[in-house]
C-alpha cells in the first residue's frame, strides 16, 4: 500500500473542518488551527491516525475476518458501494437498519425471507397468482433488497465496521461499542472520536476527502488479503511436502521390513547347508539290520 502524502490530503480537502460554533471540543488535539470562523484539522495527525487505521484493517483482514462499511449519507453512498464491493466486504449504503448488529439473528430471518420471494418469483406458480398479488410480492422484494441486499452474505457478525459521519451513523456506533467491536471512523470536528477505537480526523462531508480515506482503507484490506492468500499456498505447500516425506518414509520402512524378513529367512535355513538339520534315521552302533533299541541280544 502507498502511504498517503500530506499533498494529497490538501488537495483533497481533508482539512476542512466546521464551523467554530458547531465543534465538539474533545477534536481539539487534531485541530491546527482556525480561519474564517472554521476550523482547520492538522493534517499531521491525520496521516498518523490514518496509517493507525489502515494497520488495523490489514490486520483483520489478514485474519478473515470482516469490517462492515456504513455510510449512508448522499455524498458517500456510492464510493462505499464501490470500494466495499471491490475487496468483498459488506456494507450499508441506505437507511441503517435498528438492531443489525444487536438483533442480528432477525436481521438474518429478513434475509432469508428475501431469499425466498427471489425463489418465489423464479417459480412457474408465480405466474398464476393474480396481477395485484405479484406487484405486492414483488414491491416487498424490492424494499427489502434496498436495505438488506447488500448484507445478504453476512452470515456471522463482522469483526469490526468502518462509518463515515459518526453523528449521522450515531445508532450503528451505539451498537458496535454495545458488541465491543473495533470501530473506523472519519472524525470531523463537530464529533468525539473518544467513541472511536481509530479514529481519522478528516472532512466527512466532501466526497473528494471521503473517496481518499476510504481508498487508503481499503488498499490495506486489499493487502492484508493477498498476504492471506500467500500464506495458505505456502501453508498448502508446506503440508504437500510433509505428506509427500512421509509417504518416502512409509516406503523405505516396508523396504527395511522385507530386508530383515530376507534375512530372517536366509538364516534359518542356513547358506551351503550350514544349520541344516539332519532328518535321516540313525544307525544301530552295535550291529546292522536290527531295530531302533538294540540292546536286546541277539538270537541265532
Amino acid at each position: 500500500m502507498s502511504a498517503v502524502t500530506f499533498d494529497e490530503l490538501l488537495n483533497a480537502g481533508v482539512h476542512f473542518g466546521h464551523l467554530r460554533r458547531k465543534w465538539n471540543p474533545k477534536m481539539s488535539p487534531y485541530i491546527y488551527s482556525e480561519k474564517n470562523g472554521i476550523h482547520i484539522i492538522n493534517l499531521h495527525q491525520t496521516i498518523e491516525k490514518l496509517d493507525e487505521a489502515c494497520a488495523a484493517a490489514k490486520q483483520i483482514a489478514r485474519s478473515g475476518k470482516l469490517i462492515l462499511f456504513i455510510a449512508t449519507k448522499k455524498q458517500a453512498r456510492a464510493i462505499i458501494a464501490e470500494q466495499a464491493k471491490r475487496v468483498g466486504m459488506p456494507y450499508v449504503s441506505e437507511r441503517w437498519p435498528g438492531g443489525m448488529l444487536t438483533n442480528f439473528a432477525t436481521i438474518r430471518k429478513a434475509v432469508k425471507k428475501m431469499t425466498g420471494i427471489e425463489q418465489l418469483m423464479n417459480d412457474k406458480q408465480f405466474e398464476a397468482l393474480s396481477k395485484r398479488e405479484r406487484l405486492q410480492i414483488q414491491r416487498e422484494k424490492d424494499k427489502l433488497e434496498k436495505n438488506l441486499g447488500s448484507i445478504a452474505d453476512l452470515q456471522r457478525l463482522p469483526s469490526a465496521v468502518f462509518i463515515v459521519d459518526i453523528n449521522k451513523e450515531h445508532i450503528a456506533v451505539d451498537e458496535a461499542r454495545r458488541l465491543n467491536l473495533p470501530i473506523i471512523a472519519i472524525t470531523d470536528t463537530n464529533t468525539n472520536p473518544e467513541l472511536i477505537s481509530f479514529p481519522i480526523p478528516g472532512n466527512d462531508d466532501a466526497s473528494k476527502s471521503i473517496e481518499v480515506i476510504v481508498g487508503k482503507i481499503t488498499e490495506s484490506i486489499e493487502e492484508g488479503l493477498r498476504e492471506r492468500k500467500v500464506e495458505k499456498e505456502s501453508h498448502k505447500d508446506d503440508e504437500d511436502i510433509e505428506n509427500a516425506k512421509s509417504e518416502v518414509d512409509i516406503d523405505e520402512e516396508g523396504e527395511d521390513v522385507e530386508v530383515t524378513d530376507m534375512e530372517k529367512r536366509k538364516k534359518n535355513t542356513g547358506d551351503g547347508g550350514e544349520g541344516r538339520r539332519d532328518r535321516r534315521p540313525r544307525r544301530n552302533s552295535q550291529g546292522g539290520g536290527g531295530k531302533s533299541g538294540g540292546n536286546k541280544p541277539f538270537r541265532k
